[in-house]
């Protein structure tokens, strides 16, 4: 059953501009040899082959363990889904059966054209025309910029490239169609209501309400060995275009989709997909069919509430990963391992840098290790402050509700801030800086004089994140950020963004992080002049050029009140993560009301210029954690120095170096345990990763001086006070990621 393929495309689209929910979607197939086939009486092969497994529970969600536990019988909904999609799908074959076929182009990415028919050849017929290994490893297509079906057939004249699974694209569709798997084998074993399953950064989920069940880690077997039968089964993926009514009736089993077709379809029309029993609204597209998913695994679930409300309803969420290839199945299991090993809520806790408290949850507490980190990267980025002509401001934790009216973040950001009364006031603390910093710049009269005015702030921010979001570092509800903020002229935007990037490289380059800058430009809905956003596009452009560095364009992706360039970086395990941020903001000077006297003796409109580099001090610390795998850089190191003394005579000289060092602003400590041994006084300095460890004994006392070794156990030798200091020092202010002493 579904192992055929169709003759004609089952994924057309006849107005792609209606594609509306979901996430993605794709096309299908079903051999020839079984075209003439009703779908129907396919359906009823796979409920009768479903209707023989073992161990199945009637009713009820969960069971588990040993078998599927899948469900006997199906839910009644999903046949009376399929009779219904039938009879649409078979109308819209009709349809497609009369339009017209005419000879097309079609243009590859290296100039090459191709003749065509309309209406007939697809991206897949391509593909195949060029070579069979390049039909077997596209994943998707583009067609004109937009993300289309292999099997879809092409409508005109066209640019076409295909894309494998290496591409984001190619992962993002590969990994949507595999939660469709995921979704198929919730419905088929859980009594409950699908809602949400995107693919995500690696990976995807699916979200389901299932008042009666919980999922458990029991389950996860299970619904791998019913979703390896559906990728067996090579299910085709089959497009379909409705209309809201039909969806409507279609999905009327389930309140959540019906929720969506309500309240988020805006057109008259949009599209669902299928594989197998699974039908689900989806804008697409996906790969042709299952059996291109070679290898699978669940990998965890967790709670979650509708659509992130604490209020609405609680879901249940199953997180799975999925490829093309059995070796990068090996390859991120292997990562994985790796990734749990430098996990910076495990380091943390293992170096009393953090912890977390569920009576201040989101809130880190930074123990005196981690603050020596903390403080390490704020007074860094001070210091860049002072060479880059950025002057340092103090701003209020908490305003009037009316200046967040002003700034427009209370229309749309007040269910993220947290909000009290004061006086028969609504009050807020802040979740960002900038408001605070537009009326420090327009409590009085500026000049054009003191523009570029910057504005930098390491004020406390509190966002309110749903507790089931919070994430060690990553994600808190109290944070601070090395924000900042120029006030400059439209003349002074190529300079301003210039230095931004010239700041983050110096930054990015001493963390050890390569990156990607995208420009993202003008979105569909945007406010402010279409003169004004074209021309500070072609700034932004010119400063990128200048700057020097690879960079891509991101059309459509800018913010509603002006173009950003993203800034993407990548650690040592090749993650990607998102800190820095260069953004141009029109609207909140007009907000405000600020302007500045220009020489012609006129009021002008400053432009303001977001930016941040580490971004939240306490997301970058979990980075950073994860990238050195707990092995920090002397710099950075909240233990820079053990010192061990070889005997208890010897601890007097030890606690010496350690005064004196510390005036140095080393980071020492001394080990005075005099019931450990020596060897066990060294190797407890390693693991707490300490840089160095200096031995001292009646040797080094009678001289003055050390024996250094190092937490991998390299043995440097003998220094004397002085050298050692001056070394200690110099490679502290290098900011170098190796210790090397020279």
């Amino acid at each position: 059953m579904f192992t055929s393929r169709l003759t004609t495309s089952l994924s057309r689209c006849i107005k792609p501009q209606n594609l509306c929910f979901a996430r993605r979607n794709m096309s299908a197939e079903i051999t020839t040899d079984m075209a003439e086939m009703k779908i129907e009486k396919k359906e009823q092969a796979v409920n009768q082959k479903g209707n023989k497994k073992k161990e199945k529970k009637k009713g009820g969600g969960g069971g588990g363990g040993g078998g599927t536990g899948e469900l006997s019988p199906w839910p009644s909904y999903i046949q009376d889904r399929i009779t219904l999609f039938d009879k649409l799908y078979t109308e819209y074959q009709e349809y497609l059966s009369t339009r017209e076929r005419k000879p097309i182009q079609i243009t590859l990415p290296d100039g090459k054209v191709i003749e065509g028919e309309s209406w007939t050849t697809t991206p897949f017929d391509v593909a195949s025309g060029i070579s069979a290994g390049l039909a077997q490893n596209s994943v998707i297509s583009k067609v004109n910029g937009v993300l289309w079906d292999l099997d879809r057939p092409l409508e005109g004249d066209c640019n076409i490239e295909l894309l494998n699974f290496d591409s984001r694209e190619g992962k993002e569709v590969f990994w949507h169609s595999t939660a469709h798997v995921l979704g198929e084998a919730m419905e088929r074993r859980y009594v409950g209501c699908l809602c949400y399953g995107p693919p995500i950064e690696s990976g995807f989920y699916y979200d389901m309400h299932m008042p009666e069940a919980a999922v458990c880690e029991a389950d996860y077997s299970g619904l791998e060995t019913i979703m390896k039968s559906i990728v067996k089964e090579k299910q085709p993926f089959q497009r379909l275009e409705m209309t809201k009514e039909d969806l409507l009736e279609m999905f009327k089993y389930n309140e959540f989709k019906t929720r969506i077709i309500k309240n988020k379809i805006d057109t008259p029309t949009t599209t669902v997909y299928r594989c197998g029993p699974l039908i689900d609204l989806c804008r697409g597209p996906h790969v042709r069919n299952t059996g291109k998913i070679k290898t699978l695994k669940v990998v965890k679930n967790s709670s979650t509430y509708w659509e992130g409300n604490a209020e609405a309803e609680s879901l249940q969420r199953i997180y799975g990963i999925s490829f093309p290839d059995n070796k990068l199945m090996k390859e991120w299991k292997v990562f994985q391992e790796e990734a749990a090993k430098r996990d910076h809520r495990k380091i943390g806790l293992q170096q009393e840098l953090f912890f977390f408290h569920e009576l201040s949850a989101g809130s880190c507490f930074w123990l005196p290790k981690g603050t020596i980190i903390f403080n390490t990267l704020q007074k860094w980025i001070q210091g860049e402050y002072l060479k880059r002509g950025f002057t340092e401001v103090i701003t209020p934790n908490m305003y009037n509700t009316k200046l967040w009216e002003t700034s427009g973040h209370w229309q749309h950001y007040a269910e993220n801030m947290f909000s009290f009364d004061v006086e028969k006031e609504k009050y807020a603390l802040k979740p960002m800086n900038c408001p605070g910093h537009c009326l420090m710049f327009g409590h009085r009269p500026r000049s054009w004089r003191e523009l570029p005015v910057r504005m930098a702030d390491f004020g406390v921010l509190h966002r309110n994140e749903l507790s089931g979001a919070l994430s060690g570092l990553t994600r808190v509800r109290r944070f601070q950020q090395d924000d900042a903020h120029i006030f400059c002229t439209p003349e002074q935007i190529v300079d301003e963004i210039r230095g931004c990037l010239d700041f983050l490289q110096a930054i990015y380059t001493v963390l050890g992080f390569t990156y990607e800058l995208k420009l993202s430009t003008r979105p569909e809905k945007y406010l402010g002049e279409l003169q004004i956003w074209e021309d500070a596009e072609s700034r932004l452009k010119q400063a990128l050029d200048e700057f020097g560095a690879p960079w891509q364009l991101n059309p459509g992706d800018g913010a509603f009140y002006g173009p950003k360039i993203d800034i993407t970086v990548h650690d040592a395990l090749r993650r990607s993560h998102q800190c820095a941020t260069i953004q141009l903001d029109f609207q909140l000077p007009i907000r405000f009301q600020l302007s500045y006297n220009a020489p012609d003796g006129t009021e002008k409109r400053p432009v303001i210029v977001h930016r941040a580099v580490l971004g939240s001090i306490e997301r970058m610390t979990g980075i950073l954690t994860e990238h050195f795998a707990g092995k920090w850089p002397f710099w950075l190191s909240p233990r820079q120095v053990m010192v061990v003394p070889v005997m208890p005579m010897f601890n007097d000289y030890a606690i010496e170096l350690q005064r004196k060092l510390h005036l140095q602003g080393i980071v020492i400590d001394t080990d005075l345990d005099d019931g450990a041994t020596l060897n066990k006084k060294v190797r407890n300095a390693q693991l707490a990763q300490y840089n160095f460890i200096f031995v001292v004994g009646e040797k080094e006392k009678t001289s003055g001086t050390v024996n250094v070794r190092t937490r991998d156990n390299v043995v440097h030798g003998e220094f004397t006070y002085e050298d050692i200091s001056e070394k200690l020092i110099r490679l502290r202010d290098s900011k170098s990621n190796v210790d090397t002493l020279e």
